[in-house]
């Protein structure tokens, strides 16, 4: 199986059909009957929670198609354009706000990018590192909720996705932050453009135009952190929300455009849930043959020192981060770890927020950074130039994900002073 595993990866096979295929291989071999397959891909996705990830999606969809993208980018330019760099902090800025409708990371690589890698080019920024801010910048998206991540996680292990959402609100913060003061001394170091300041009347009509979109993330938290509704009624309630929005106040589609849209929206939760499905597949196989339990006994040999073992997870997340889709390493790694990490004592909902974040830098780390290969064709650049140009927001991240790692009250202050 995992020779399976290796050679189809190496050979450029998405993930769902690496897992797949390795997983019929195990299964074949075995002498175990096909029916395993889909009966294990079921066991994975029958899940009431899980409903969240086509609502979520669905939302992002309709409020991108309803022009959100360029008002949000509109009021950042507004808010950071006129600091030296003020497109770049812009980008970071619009991130920051689009995480809180789309979730997703690679869903918002391709939005802002589409609009802002061509307009920093054009006003003079280099194309590598318009290209990777913007797939850095996007990693915040599944940190900030709504996170599909984060709903992953909190479905495999019953945590809470209240607590896991506002876990991940300050090292949100904090990764954007970063990325905004490297990209500011890039900017200065390289001599980046600075755009004039627009006045507050631009400012306030920028807030005026975002603001639908804020209050779409602040009725989701309120929501499930009030007891208001479930994650899944969460998500239908943004999806409805996100569909009023866009066709009447933002008329930025009609009614005859929303089949196409609840058709990209079908697609793009179907893969993602094939792909849950296929884990789960994939992690049944590791369960039953104790890979695990192995695992999880070969850090506590080494040592069971809380710090060190942190350090331990953290080196092997930034690994397969590196291969493989962040779906799948978390179905497949997070419930071993997770039991390594309560052994030695660390909060659940401390570990699940410093996991995420770990495997969202995956996405912009070489070879298989998925956002890197998103941003490169919208930037008309190779993989080698983006691959030098995300160097400094890698280390960056790296940093945040340290104090993250460490500093628990970074991710259970919010938590803790809404839940007991």
């Amino acid at each position: 199986m995992f020779v399976t595993f290796l050679v189809t990866l190496a050979l450029g096979f998405p993930i769902v059909f690496v897992l797949a295929i390795s997983s019929a291989a195990y299964v074949v071999l075995a002498g175990l009957p096909l029916a395993v397959i889909p009966q294990k891909m079921f066991a994975g996705i029958d899940s009431f929670v899980l409903l969240c990830i086509p609502g979520f999606i669905l939302a992002g969809n309709l409020m991108n198609g309803g022009g959100i993208t360029d008002r949000i980018m509109r009021f950042s330019q507004a808010l950071v354009g006129h600091v030296r760099g003020g497109l770049g902090l812009a980008n970071v800025t619009g991130s920051m706000i689009f995480a809180g409708i789309s979730g997703t990371a690679v869903a918002e690589t391709a939005s802002i990018g589409s609009v802002m890698i061509p307009g920093m080019k054009k006003v003079g920024y280099d194309g590598a590192f318009a290209a990777a801010l913007t797939a850095s910048a996007s990693t915040v998206g599944p940190i900030i909720p709504p996170s599909v991540p984060m709903i992953i996680v909190g479905t495999l292990t019953g945590l809470s996705i209240g607590k896991l959402f506002l876990a991940g609100a300050v090292p949100g913060l904090l990764l954007g932050l970063g990325m905004m003061i490297t990209c500011y001394l890039l900017a200065v170091r390289r001599g980046y453009p600075q755009e004039p300041w627009q006045g507050f009347r631009e400012l306030a009509r920028g807030f005026g135009g975002a603001f639908w979109a804020l209050l779409m993330t602040f009725i989701i938290l309120y929501g499930i952190v009030g007891g208001v509704f479930t994650p899944t009624e969460a998500a239908v309630v943004s999806a409805t929300y996100a569909f009023f929005v866009g066709l009447f106040v933002y008329k930025g589609f009609t009614l005859r455009q929303v089949p196409g849209i609840l058709i990209d929206s079908a697609v793009s939760a179907a893969a993602l849930v094939l792909l849950v499905g296929f884990a789960n597949v994939f992690g049944w196989i590791l369960t039953s043959e104790r890979i695990p339990q192995a695992l999880a006994a070969a850090m506590l040999s080494l040592t069971e020192n809380k710090y060190l073992i942190i350090l331990l997870i953290n080196i092997l997340l930034l690994f397969v981060g590196m291969f493989m889709e962040t779906i799948a390493a978390l179905i497949i790694l997070f419930p071993p770890l997770l039991a390594v990490a309560v052994q030695v004592g660390i909060d659940p909902i401390h570990f699940g927020t410093f996991a995420v974040l770990n495997l969202m830098l995956g996405l912009t780390t070489p070879p298989v950074g998925v956002c890197l290969f998103v941003a490169a064709n919208i930037g008309k650049v190779s993989l080698t130039q983006i691959s030098r140009a995300v160097l400094p927001f890698l280390l960056c991240n790296l940093l945040i994900l340290f104090l993250v790692s460490y500093i628990p009250a970074l991710s259970l202050w919010l938590p803790s002073l809404f839940y007991e």
